[in-house]
C-alpha cells in the first residue's frame, strides 16, 4: 500500500481519491521546512504540496522511497524538477484548474482600484463620509496591458473586452490574439499604452526581477499595476516609491518574494499601509471551486501514474498516456536517453522467455521512458539486469 503525505491544507477530494485507490494517506495542515520534510518523507511514495513547501535536490536525495510529487497549484518552481527526474520521481501540477479564479480576482482588483474602493472603504470604517468622484473612473474605455498571454492572460483578455476595455498584450512567445486584443512589439510599448498593467508570467528563473524601477517609470502617470504571478519578478521597493509619488495610482499584489509558511505567521512587506493598494495572501487561485478542481486533477494524475505508469501532463518526465490493462503485466522503465536502450530491454525479456504484448516509448531531452506490457510476471533476473544498467533511473513493475 503506497503512503501519501499531503501538506498545506489540500482539498479533501485529494485524500478521498487516493484513499479510494488504496493509498495510506497522511495529512498535515501547513508547509514543512527542509529538515522537517526529510524526516516526514521516510517511507513515503507520494508527496502532495502547494506553493509554500520547497522540494530541493537534497530533500529528494534523502527520500529514496518517493516516486511522485503532486503540486496542487500552477507553479512548480518550488521543486527541483531536474533533480526529481534524475531520481526517477514524476512531478504533476494543475496548470489550468484555477485559471478562472485568478482571472476573476484580477477583474475585481482592476475595478476596485480604478474606482478607489479601497480608499472609500478605509475612510468609511474610520467614520469619514467623503462622497467624491475625484480619481474614480469607469474601466470601460480604458486600456488593459497584459504581460504574459498564456492561459490566464488570454481568458482575462476576453473578459476585459466584455467590460468595454481595450486590450494590449506582450509575450516573448508568439501568441494568437483573441478578440480585438493587440500585440505590442516591446514591453516598453505596452507600458506607454496601458492604463492598467497586469503581470501573468511564469516562474522561470529568467523572469526574476523583470519588473523594476525602469519599467515602472515607463508606465503612464496615474496607471494601475497588478501582480498575480510570482513575487520575485517585481521590485516592490520601487513600486512603493511610485505609489507614494502618485506615479502609480493603485496596485494589487497577491504574491511576494518571501511568504509566511503557515496561517497566522507574521507578514512583512514594504507595501503595507499604502493608499489604494490591495494586498492578498497568495489567494488569487484559492476559491473553493478552484481548490476542488485542483484536488481532483492532481490526485487523479498521481493515482494514474502509480497504478498505470501514465505520465500524461507530467512536467518533468516524457509523456505517455496509458490505460490499465488488467490482463497484462507492465514494466515502466525510466532511463537516460542513450542509444540501444529499447533493444536491450527487448533482448533481456526475450532471453528470459517473456513475451511482449505492447510497448510505448517517449523521450524528453536527456530522458527516455519505455512502458512494456508482457503476458507473464517479470522474473527477478530481468529486473536486476535492467535496474543495474548504467542508464537506468527507475524501474517499476505494475501488475
Amino acid at each position: 500500500m503506497p503512503t501519501a503525505l499531503l501538506l498545506e491544507n489540500l482539498h479533501p477530494h485529494a485524500r478521498t481519491i487516493l484513499e479510494t485507490a488504496g493509498f495510506d494517506v497522511v495529512t498535515r495542515t501547513g508547509a514543512l521546512d527542509e529538515a522537517e520534510l526529510v524526516e516526514a518523507l521516510a517511507g513515503v511514495q507520494v508527496l502532495g504540496i502547494r506553493s509554500k513547501t520547497n522540494v530541493p535536490a537534497d530533500v529528494l536525495a534523502a527520500a529514496p522511497d518517493l516516486e511522485v510529487v503532486g503540486a496542487f497549484c500552477i507553479g512548480t518552481n518550488q521543486i527541483d524538477l531536474h533533480a526529481a527526474a534524475s531520481s526517477g520521481i514524476a512531478v504533476f501540477n494543475a496548470p489550468f484548474s484555477n485559471t478562472r479564479s485568478v482571472v476573476e480576482i484580477a477583474i475585481a482588483d482592476i475595478i476596485s482600484l480604478t474606482r478607489r474602493l479601497t480608499v472609500f472603504d478605509k475612510e468609511m470604517h474610520a467614520g469619514v463620509w467623503n462622497k467624491s468622484a475625484t480619481g474614480a473612473h469607469e474601466v470601460r474605455g480604458r486600456t488593459l496591458g497584459i504581460i504574459g498571454y498564456g492561459n490566464i492572460g488570454t481568458q482575462l483578455s476576453v473578459l476585459a473586452e466584455n467590460l468595454g476595455m481595450s486590450v494590449v498584450f506582450y509575450d516573448t512567445s508568439e501568441k494568437l490574439a483573441l478578440g480585438n486584443a493587440r500585440r505590442m512589439n516591446t514591453l516598453d510599448e505596452l507600458l506607454e499604452t496601458a492604463d492598467v498593467v497586469t503581470l501573468h508570467v511564469d516562474g522561470r528563473a529568467g523572469n526574476a526581477g523583470m519588473f523594476g524601477a525602469k519599467q515602472i517609470a515607463r508606465m503612464r502617470p496615474g496607471s494601475i499595476f497588478l501582480n498575480l504571478s510570482r513575487g520575485f519578478v517585481v521590485d516592490y521597493a520601487a513600486l512603493r516609491d511610485a505609489v507614494l509619488s502618485g506615479h502609480v495610482a493603485g496596485a494589487a499584489v497577491d504574491v511576494f518574494p518571501v511568504e509566511p509558511k503557515r496561517k497566522g505567521d507574521p507578514f512583512e512587506s514594504e507595501l503595507r499601509g499604502l493608499p489604494n493598494v490591495i494586498l492578498t495572501p497568495h489567494t488569487g487561485g484559492s476559491t473553493e471551486e478552484a481548490q476542488e478542481a485542483i484536488g481532483q486533477f492532481v490526485a487523479h494524475k498521481v493515482r494514474d501514474y502509480l497504478m498505470t505508469g501514465s505520465t500524461n501532463l507530467s512536467v518533468n518526465l516524457p509523456n505517455l498516456a496509458l490505460d490499465q490493462r488488467p490482463d497484462a503485466h507492465r514494466v515502466a522503465y525510466l532511463h537516460r536517453n542513450v542509444p540501444g536502450v529499447l533493444a536491450t530491454i527487448n533482448a533481456t525479456l526475450a532471453e528470459h522467455g517473456v513475451n511482449i504484448e505492447g510497448q510505448l516509448l517517449a523521450t524528453r531531452g536527456e530522458l527516455g521512458y519505455v512502458v512494456t506490457d508482457v503476458s507473464s510476471r517479470v522474473p527477478t533476473d530481468v529486473v536486476d539486469v535492467l535496474a543495474g544498467r548504467p542508464e537506468s533511473l527507475r524501474l517499476r513493475l505494475l501488475d
